[in-house]
């Protein structure tokens, strides 16, 4: 964010104290109020640090939301409402009937959705009059790139995992690794979570790492790309569920190698994204466009297939691995744009 500097002259008050007033402005857009109680930091001996209350202490009236859900609504628009107020960092979420009670289905939907998509968060009550979700996790105490690096873990595994799957023909592994997607988007959900928060506070902001509100928005198109490279992952396990049939050993063999391949630009992409490297990102650009030599490979192995069903597979196949290199070469994409004032001339 752009700095704002103001000179106010010292004034002494009392016996021993002294004094400096604030500009009216920055008390507005920064939410205080007379009262309020401000940090102050001595660094060194020469640098004074103002800092406002912490983000949890200022927004009292959203640490609760109240859902009201009707008589017939369905779970699925319940779970939406769960996941929205979640992004925006409320702290106790109540689902409760406008009348009557909570069908078994309502009920079972939020509970579901705690578990599986809402990372830091624990029923603390429930019954059919309402359940109460309560996000335990501190804010720092996982951070955005702590998350991100597991989450990015997560969905390399699964693809890797998948491709193994079918080599095998195993059908529990597949499983396993939809299973994998929904950790994923857990820590998908978590982040965006995060990010919003982060975006409201500059305090927060800076706490988290971020040098601006631009690169939340950033993390978090990056973010959907990693969710997008596990989904992928899930198509090519739930279609090995589907047709439980191996695919030919040469076959295989190339698309194992454009998988490697597609990981490891993921790699590139998101190395450049914690080095905050704009030229490391541009090289990796480059480097994604020799996917099509793995593509002509998997094309050229398959010329013999006569089977429309195999050939179907293997076009998905191809189409589900190329798809993290395309998610890859837009994370470069975007790191560029978070960088590229580190390009620029500086004159004097």
């Amino acid at each position: 964010m752009e700095e704002v500097g103001e000179t106010r002259k010292i004034q002494f008050t009392g016996k021993s104290s002294y004094i400096v007033s604030l500009p009216k402005q920055w008390i507005t857009e920064l939410g205080l109020k007379q009262g309020d109680q401000i940090r102050m930091i001595r660094k060194g001996s020469s640098t004074l640090e103002l800092y406002p209350p912490k983000f949890e202490s200022r927004t009292q009236k959203k640490e609760d939301a109240t859902i009201e859900i009707e008589g017939e609504e369905e779970a699925s628009s319940i779970v939406r409402k769960l996941i929205s107020l979640y992004f925006l960092g409320y702290k106790t979420i109540n689902v409760k009937p406008k009348n009557g009670r909570l069908s078994v289905p309502q009920r079972n939907s939020v509970k579901e959705a705690v578990k599986r998509m809402l990372m830091g968060s624990e029923i603390i009550a429930d019954s059919i009059s309402g359940i109460t979700v309560q996000v335990l996790v501190n804010l720092l105490e996982l951070s955005v790139d702590g998350a991100f690096k597991r989450m990015l873990h997560l969905a390399k595994s699964m693809s890797s995992d998948a491709i193994l799957a079918v080599k095998e023909n195993n059908l529990e592994l597949a499983q396993e690794v939809i299973n994998t997607d929904d950790e994923v988007d857990r820590f998908g959900f978590y982040i965006i979570r995060q990010l919003k928060i982060a975006i409201q506070n500059e305090h927060m902001l800076k706490e988290m790492g971020f040098r601006n509100a631009r690169n939340c928005l950033g993390y978090r198109l990056i973010v959907k790309n990693i969710e997008r490279t596990g989904d992928h992952a899930a198509f090519i396990a739930k279609d090995l569920i589907e047709f439980k049939k191996p695919v030919k050993k040469e076959i295989l063999q190339k698309f194992e190698e454009m998988n490697e391949f597609c990981l490891s630009v993921l790699d590139d992409a998101c190395l450049a994204l914690f080095k905050e490297d704009y030229y490391q990102a541009e090289k990796t650009i480059v480097k994604i466009n020799q996917i099509t030599k793995f593509e002509k490979k998997v094309r050229d192995a398959s010329k013999s297939l006569k089977d429309d069903e195999e050939i179907y597979r293997v076009r998905r196949m191809t189409e589900n691995i190329r798809r993290v290199s395309e998610y890859a070469s837009d994370i470069a994409e975007i790191v560029l744009n978070m960088n590229i004032e580190k390009t620029l001339k500086k004159y004097d």
